[in-house]
């Protein structure tokens, strides 16, 4: 099996709960090192909260969002018109981002996809900076995929966390106790202190940090 293809079913029991019942489960990420972090399931399925409204705002032209899951960050840019692609491993993700009126694809993010080297945004957000276990490789290749000057749009670790890089997995438990533990993948966390050194080696910039509530985006730019 391919590292996506594990990737994909890893999340697959948290992003295949149905809109009626999401939240009867709790899904944590399980990083290698015991420390569980909790998914916010019921957040990927709703609205998108107003944290993420001014986000998108930022975008102004054909845009892709890298790990789109359910699809609602595409659906929204869609909605004020712009051209806008999701991409995820999940095939159950994407069923549910078309089902929202999104453009998904079912593809790897580190391999081809469409409008290389024309899109004017990237979106990684909902700690898809984690794809793949490797933030500066998948950084270039968000490079790779904008045009000069395009944007990087991404969700990083608070101030501390440092860097991370290693297996995790998923674990599902609902109200009886028990849990089931998804398929092991690699998977990496970036404090936000280290977006420009990071951003640097990457082909960036980094233009802006945008606090809200806890969670941290930062805005880089091609170079």
């Amino acid at each position: 099996m391919t590292g996506a293809a594990v990737l994909a079913g890893g999340f697959d029991a948290a992003l295949a709960e149905p809109a009626g019942r999401v939240g009867e489960h709790r899904h944590w990420l399980v990083l290698a090192d015991g420390e569980r972090l909790p998914l916010p399931v019921r957040r990927w399925h709703g609205p998108l909260e107003p944290a993420l409204e001014r986000l998108v705002q930022r975008c102004v032209g054909p845009t892709v969002d890298l790990g789109c899951g359910p699809g609602r960050l595409t659906a929204a840019l869609a909605a004020r018109g712009l051209v806008a692609l999701g991409v995820d491993v999940s095939a159950g993700a994407v069923r549910l981002a078309r089902e929202r009126g999104a453009v998904a694809l079912c593809r790897d993010v580190l391999g081809p996809l469409p409008g290389e080297g024309r899109w004017a945004h990237a979106l990684l957000v909902d700690g898809n900076i984690g794809i793949g276990g490797d933030p500066l490789r998948l950084l270039r290749r968000c490079a790779d995929l904008l045009r000069p000057g395009g944007t990087a749009l991404v969700e990083l670790a608070a101030p501390g966390a440092g860097l991370w890089r290693g297996r995790a997995h998923v674990v599902s438990g609902g109200g009886d106790g028990r849990e089931a533990r998804g398929p092991s993948f690699r998977w990496a966390r970036v404090g936000v202190e280290l977006a420009e050194p990071l951003a640097s080696a990457a082909g960036f910039r980094v233009a802006d940090v945008l606090p809200a509530h806890r969670r941290w985006f930062v805005e880089l730019v091609r170079r």
